[in-house]
């Protein structure tokens, strides 16, 4: 299983491992290694039919159901290599797509809104997602990856920026954050240092 992410700066389609996927809304405790992480919000959408270059008129064919989550990257492996990225996007339990999933139509109208807080504080907000931005990018990713039942689908919709930063002389540290979709809880976890 991939998890193929559409990138919010260039549109430049990637994969992450399924190491990554956290779907259990377990802590993050973060190795001595690393100082901090940066996030994206994303749809994202489940993948229901294999398939390879899918025309845009065909892309609603091949999903069933979406959400929001979001993905993190630790910021010391963000270093501005071609590597770096890669790097980054191999981190286990920094996929955060919260199952179970909605159906497509909850993204019509544009009423439903998602929400992400941390500590309490809202940092993004967007009632935007559409089937539209899925199946653009559905096709798009399909023309250099093969699309296999169960994949899934991470479109960001912001640019990356610091969710969590800890200085190596601070005491122990905490980030709680969480998320909502249609005034549903989507996730709650804690960053620790």
């Amino acid at each position: 299983m991939n998890i193929i992410v559409k990138t919010y700066d260039g549109g430049r389609i990637c994969c992450r491992p399924d190491t990554s996927w956290e779907r259990e809304d377990k802590d993050l405790y973060v190795p001595d290694s690393i100082n901090g992480y940066m996030w994206t919000p994303v749809l994202f959408a489940r993948i229901s039919k294999a398939g390879k270059c899918v025309g845009l008129k065909y892309a609603p064919r091949y999903y069933d159901a979406v959400n929001y989550g979001m993905l993190l990257y630790p910021s010391d492996m963000l270093d501005g290599s071609p590597y770096g990225i890669a790097a980054a996007s191999c981190a286990d339990h920094t996929s955060v797509l919260p199952f179970p999933m909605y159906n497509t139509v909850t993204l019509d109208g544009g009423t439903n809104v998602y929400s992400v807080l941390k500590d309490g504080i809202e940092i993004f907000r967007t009632q935007e997602g559409s089937r539209k931005i899925i199946e653009k990018a559905l096709s798009k990713a399909s023309a250099i990856v093969s699309l296999r039942i169960g994949d899934i689908l991470a479109i960001e919709l912001a640019p990356m920026s610091l969710l969590a930063g800890f200085n190596d002389d601070v005491q122990p540290h905490e980030t709680t954050i969480s998320g909502s979709f249609c005034g549903n809880p989507l996730f709650s976890f804690r960053i620790i240092r």
